[in-house]
């Protein structure tokens, strides 16, 4: 693409593109809007890049309607223009196993996955190679203040449960793991490489929950309240098989680098909430 580099990311109050705003805005120009704004644009040929991380809640929870799909809202503003779609996908879409690739049979868990398939199949339809689909792992980041998550992740989950004065048995399933850093190296790589299609975003490897409950427990005095329930099978393990990215890329994401990321973030995460109880 021989147009400059210049991102719209649709969700203001959205936590991936706050992390994405935050970590990309010194590299390229990138405005970061509500949907309500993004209507307001009215030169949107100006920019490259189009990506939207607002969700509306019936989307989440509801059967697919196009009046609750965003995605496909906007695409009828832009369809006519020479920019690429950055849509933002899910590892649920997927059947969990290990190392699913972008082949695999697509196996919906809820409805929100449901929904992204639908969306998906509806963009690839118009958009074809302006298209630019992302499956998406677990992403680790530091909590931002005053930002509405439309759903819960692995860590609002943790630090609601540090707050708790309970124990808590967890099945020590395996999943898939990325920093915030990872996850937004990768995007800065996507846009500047002329590509197209679907990709799985992730580390590719195994993270127990055991695993990253001790990273985040390093500080914590409260480790017993975690405790690994025996007696339950785990049943909702998973990892993305990211080569076709890497081929791109050529980013090497460790595990290590988790681990580094986890025990930074658990100290901080313990410390804020011995803080908030003085």
């Amino acid at each position: 693409m021989s147009k400059k580099i210049k991102l719209i990311l649709i969700g203001k109050n959205s936590f991936l593109s706050n992390i994405l705003f935050k970590r990309l805005k010194k590299k390229i120009k990138i405005k970061k809007i509500s949907l309500k704004d993004f209507y307001k644009i009215k030169k949107l040929q100006d920019y490259s890049h189009i990506c939207n991380l607002a969700t509306h809640p019936n989307y989440l929870s509801k059967k697919y309607s196009c009046k609750f799909d965003i995605d496909i809202r906007i695409l009828n503003k832009i369809k006519k223009l020479n920019l690429k779609y950055i849509f933002i996908s899910s590892r649920k879409v997927y059947k969990m196993k290990f190392n699913i690739t972008e082949k695999d049979k697509l196996y919906p868990k809820d409805i929100y996955s449901s929904n992204k398939i639908i969306t998906e199949k509806k963009l690839k339809k118009i958009l074809k190679e302006r298209l630019i689909i992302l499956r998406v792992s677990n992403v680790l980041g530091e909590k931002i203040k005053n930002i509405k998550r439309v759903h819960k992740t692995f860590l609002d989950n943790y630090i609601n449960y540090l707050k708790d004065n309970k124990v808590y048995y967890y099945c020590n399933d395996f999943k898939d793991f990325i920093t915030e850093k990872m996850f937004a190296d990768i995007f800065f790589l996507i846009l500047k490489k002329n590509v197209f299609g679907t990709f799985n975003i992730s580390l590719g490897k195994k993270i127990y929950i055991r695993e990253i409950l001790k990273w985040l427990n390093y500080e914590n005095h409260q480790k017993q309240k975690f405790i690994l329930n025996i007696k339950k099978k785990p049943k909702d393990s998973f990892t993305l098989n990211n080569n076709k990215i890497k081929k791109i890329t050529r980013l090497r994401a460790l595990k290590k680098d988790v681990e580094v990321f986890c025990k930074n973030l658990g100290k901080k995460i313990y410390f804020q909430n011995i803080n908030s109880k003085i």
